[in-house]
């Protein structure tokens, strides 16, 4: 009974830590929705797949969310043709690159201010190099959920999709034009959403599709981040944390541990600096800059998510280039700097 409560304490910690900042991305994805022109904000984003993963990266400064907030974000941006390499650096850097987890890992290491820079860099360089890999691929229907693609524009999603009348599936559409436009899609496919609505109130009908589009991707990814949480509060419980301690010496081992122990517990960015801080006496910098850089890119709850954006198969590679590329520069910085 000790250890089933203990799970369930786990469980929803992690729901309360992490349902605030998802339902802080759904809010800004549902804004991005209703109140953005998404057109003009896909044009304004660059081509060049390493200047795009650069800027993808740096957005995430402005959209203070964690790991749970930024997949309805990305997911809304690559549904309307934001570049892969610019959607995948801001869902590997905007958990990390934005002023409220700056702020906490430097109250939690001030007297070692650089664990701030160096994850800051660490995962600017990991998030860069990530979205110039996955930008190769030309056609990005193929790493996104079907789901996903079904839901893209006709402009972006495939040509030979089948013609079977939108109307047959779930969801509210808008009639009176050449093809019957999902509400999701309302505000780019005509890129006036006044005028798509039937002309009534802009306003109003912009607060239509943003609440709709809340209610939609919570009840979507809601499902998966409870799931994620039971899973993770499940290894918490069985395995003890004595262990993971005991192998906090020497130089590869503390690395690799730390990234284990940040794929397992799945503690949210905005405070992991503070639970790496009370492993500070028994592990190297380098180790813990691992736990900072490699949690908020990878952990078990956020493996749902990212399965409601991407295949299987792209969040296999994403969260292993991930972990090679966190492990060689932690230890690079372990053997040469720290």
């Amino acid at each position: 009974m000790t250890q089933l409560n203990y799970a369930f304490t786990i469980f929803f910690s992690l729901l309360v830590e992490a349902l605030p900042f998802l339902l802080l991305g759904v809010l800004l994805s549902s804004a991005l929705l209703a109140f953005v022109n998404e057109r003009k904000l896909v044009a304004m984003m660059p081509r060049n797949a390493v200047l795009g993963a650069l800027v993808g990266s740096c957005i995430g400064f402005l959209f203070p969310v964690c790991e749970c907030g930024n997949v309805p974000v990305a997911r809304r941006l690559l549904a309307q043709g934001v570049p892969s390499a610019v959607a995948i650096g801001f869902l590997l850097a905007a958990p990390t690159i934005n002023p409220i987890v700056i702020w906490s890992t430097w109250i939690a290491f001030r007297d070692r201010p650089e664990m701030v820079f160096w994850r800051v860099l660490l995962t600017l360089i990991i998030a860069t190099v990530i979205g110039v890999i996955f930008s190769v691929q030309k056609d990005i229907r193929s790493m996104l959920h079907p789901k996903l693609v079904r839901s893209m524009p006709r402009a972006i999603a495939t040509p030979t999709e089948d013609p079977i009348s939108p109307l047959l599936g779930s969801g509210t559409y808008f009639l009176g034009t050449s093809q019957p436009i999902a509400l999701e899609n309302a505000a780019v496919m005509g890129g006036d959403l006044g005028t798509l609505l039937l002309g009534t109130q802009q306003n109003a009908n912009r607060m239509v599709v943003f609440v709709d589009n809340i209610i939609r991707e919570i009840r979507e990814l809601g499902g998966v981040l409870v799931l994620g949480s039971g899973i993770v509060a499940i290894i918490q419980t069985a395995v003890p944390r004595e262990t993971i301690v005991s192998l906090g010496q020497g130089t590869i081992v503390p690395i690799l541990t730390m990234m284990l122990l940040a794929l397992v517990v799945s503690i949210c960015s905005t405070v992991d600096a503070f639970f790496a801080l009370s492993f500070a006496s028994m592990f190297t910098s380098s180790a813990l800059l691992a736990f900072l850089v490699f949690g908020p890119t990878v952990d078990l709850k956020s493996i749902g998510l990212m399965l409601s954006v991407f295949r299987p198969r792209t969040v296999f590679y994403l969260f292993a280039i991930t972990a090679q590329l966190t492990f060689l520069l932690t230890l690079g910085l372990h053997i040469y700097v720290l």
